[in-house]
């Protein structure tokens, strides 16, 4: 005779799987540029992300049995074009915003929109859970309690290229070649403090603004830092900007040093060093290609690599929807307010080291690798990237609290 409790248990798990298959897919938008001089970027970022929804979905989806669903669109680098795709993810029921490849204005646009619409639809509540638009304001004195940055910011990353200039006698001529608009402005501006504070030695011999991706040809720019008698330059630029930047100082020989945010996780940089020959290019993100003792994200680049068919460049974007559904499986819910309330603090043990959700600011705390892309020599650089002969050497390993700055934020709560 088969119990009562048998059959209660019995009847539970066959609830349970019910729900699991009748739970309504959770929607998260993905909104940044899949057009224009800047597509090559969104793509590489859209594919991130949507690479772990796949795998967390393939894993048996979200705590309820529930699975998330990508939807995407470009935001054209407009605010107004990423706007109107707001609303349209909104309208198509997505509860959740990634993006942050259209700039900081984009971003803060959106944020701004999200605000707004949260206020008047209260229950039905929109996060925005940035990967890579990385200006401190964010997370300052413009922080919103409905936005989630989750890259260290421009000054951390400054600070963690600073302490390593501060090791480097050599360099000692220094131009601030950087986009002009916000983000542009603000590498400059960090630039300028922290590597002048690290280094007081150091003679800033000139500083130049450019519109972004409306340059041609950089050789103006790099015969006037010739002229200048510069040996490094400190620049903001990403994607077409900094390749064609690295191509004008390689037809003309310059051999110059490069300290930028995030060279080597845009597709195509390595290609553009190895075919420049000369120059090297120093950035800083949470990892890099190659790193040692980081054997968890080298599996996953690998499997990246094996079902996308492209390099995995940028574990902090595969981490924006592991962490959300972390965030979800901590509150036991799928309701907005609820799934903010829980990624904040929130700490998780990732593929390239501890990380932690801010409180205060929603900014994520995450460990900094500055490196450099270098000829492979067998020791310090062991293997090519992008079908080059050209990798990755790391310089120096930061941990979050040494990277870790102040925050601004006095943000308003619900």
């Amino acid at each position: 005779m088969i119990s009562r409790s048998a059959v209660f248990a019995a009847a539970l798990l066959c609830t349970s799987a019910l729900q699991a298959q009748t739970a309504a897919p959770f929607k998260i938008a993905f909104i940044d540029p899949l057009s224009g001089p800047f597509s090559n970027v969104g793509e590489l970022m859209r594919n991130h992300v949507q690479y772990a929804v796949e795998d967390i979905n393939a894993q048996g989806g979200l705590f309820n049995g529930a699975k998330l669903q990508f939807l995407q669109f470009d935001s054209k680098l407009s605010a107004q074009e990423s706007q109107s795709a707001l609303q349209a993810a909104i309208d198509q029921g997505a509860r959740v915003v990634v993006t942050g490849g259209s700039g900081s204005s984009v971003v803060t646009a959106l944020v701004q929109a999200a605000s707004r619409y949260n206020q008047r639809n209260p229950g039905k509540e929109v996060l925005v859970l940035n990967h890579s638009s990385i200006d401190p304001e964010l997370t300052g004195k413009a922080c919103s309690y409905w936005h989630f940055m989750f890259d260290a910011n421009t000054a951390m990353r400054m600070q963690a290229i600073a302490n390593y200039i501060k090791t480097q006698p050599a360099i000692k001529n220094v131009y601030l070649l950087n986009q002009d608009y916000a983000h542009g402005k603000q590498w400059a501006t960090y630039g300028r403090q922290m590597v002048g504070a690290a280094r007081p030695d150091i003679k800033f011999v000139g500083e130049m603004l450019h519109p972004i991706g409306r340059v041609k040809d950089f050789a103006p720019y790099v015969a006037k830092m010739k002229e200048l008698q510069t040996d490094s330059v400190i620049t903001g630029n990403w994607g077409q900007d900094l390749s064609l930047l690295l191509k004008s100082a390689g037809d003309s020989g310059y051999n110059l040093r490069y300290f930028n945010h995030s060279a080597g996780g845009m597709p195509g940089t390595v290609t553009a060093v190895s075919q420049a020959k000369v120059g090297e290019i120093t950035w800083v993100a949470e990892w890099h290609p190659g790193q040692a003792d980081r054997a968890q994200a080298e599996a996953r680049a690998r499997d990246y690599k094996a079902k996308v068919g492209q390099d995995f460049l940028a574990p902090r974007m595969d981490l924006v929807p592991r962490m959300l559904a972390a965030a979800m499986a901590k509150a036991r819910s799928t309701e907005t307010l609820k799934i903010a309330a829980a990624l904040e603090d929130l700490q998780m043990d990732t593929i390239f080291g501890p990380v932690r959700m801010r409180g205060k600011d929603h900014q994520l705390l995450l460990p900094q690798v500055v490196n450099t892309i270098a000829p492979v020599d067998g020791k310090l650089v062991k293997a090519g990237w992008e079908g080059t002969n050209y990798g990755f050497r790391t310089d120096a390993v930061y941990s979050l609290e040494q990277t870790e700055l102040p925050s601004e934020c006095q943000m308003k709560r619900p």
